[in-house]
């Protein structure tokens, strides 16, 4: 399953934790995270059959991620479910403004569940479920399903484990490892850190994985506050 593990202000010195690790097949050509040649202002990995991506952030202090919902392939769906986290990271709407002008066309999207944030605010929106929520400080999961499902709750406690006394990457990569997919078609594709402190810098890591599990290089990135302005 895809993973998200998200701490939403439980820290004040670190305002947001973000530990995920994306599920793909192998065959699906990919870009490592990196600053987009044409979006300068995006940090994130690239999906290049559809251009869109799984997870990122900008300079200007945006995140958001995606995960697919389980068995949803819809054949007419209009739009790859990547663009949604591309269009609010290149955008400037609000968390709530950019969710909720997709309320009309949600369901042209083949099942997703989306997090968009802008330092602000935190919201979420699946078009498997009812209206966007914001989301209050605290901690959650996202897979396959709707949030916080039942089968979150291992990986989100050592992930809440992992936090105190201060989240570390090696840590939080551990955390991950404990849930990656194995196989010769399918299976984890990379783990992706995030870790933004009450300075403003975010801290932003990407690590590859190979069909056999076996573990890759490890892109670091570190934005300064106030890099988008």
């Amino acid at each position: 399953m895809c993973l998200i593990l998200l701490a939403w202000r439980r820290d004040p010195a670190f305002p947001l934790v973000v530990a995920a690790n994306r599920d793909e097949f192998h065959a699906r050509p990919a870009a490592r995270a990196g600053f987009w040649d044409d979006a300068p202002a995006v940090l994130a990995g690239r999906d290049l059959e559809a251009r869109g991506t799984w997870m990122g952030v900008s300079r200007s202090g945006r995140f958001a991620a995606v995960t697919n919902f389980r068995g949803a392939r819809e054949p007419r769906a209009v739009e790859s479910r990547g663009a949604l986290v591309a269009g609010f990271l290149l955008g400037d709407s609000s968390p709530e403004g950019f969710v909720t002008s997709l309320e009309s066309r949600k369901n042209g999207y083949s099942g997703f569940n989306l997090l968009a944030c802008d330092g602000g605010e935190l919201w979420w929106l699946s078009n498997r479920d009812g209206a966007p929520r914001r989301l209050a400080p605290g901690v959650y999961g996202l897979a396959n399903d709707l949030l916080d499902t039942p089968e979150v709750g291992e990986p989100k406690a050592r992930f809440e484990r992992a936090l105190e006394p201060a989240p570390a990457l090696e840590t939080l990569f551990d955390v991950l490892r404990a849930s990656h997919i194995v196989g010769p078609q399918y299976g984890t594709r990379c783990a992706t850190l995030l870790l933004r402190g009450a300075d403003g810098v975010a801290r932003y890591a990407e690590r590859a994985f190979d069909p056999g599990g076996r573990e890759g290089t490890t892109l670091r990135f570190e934005i300064p506050p106030g890099a988008g302005r």
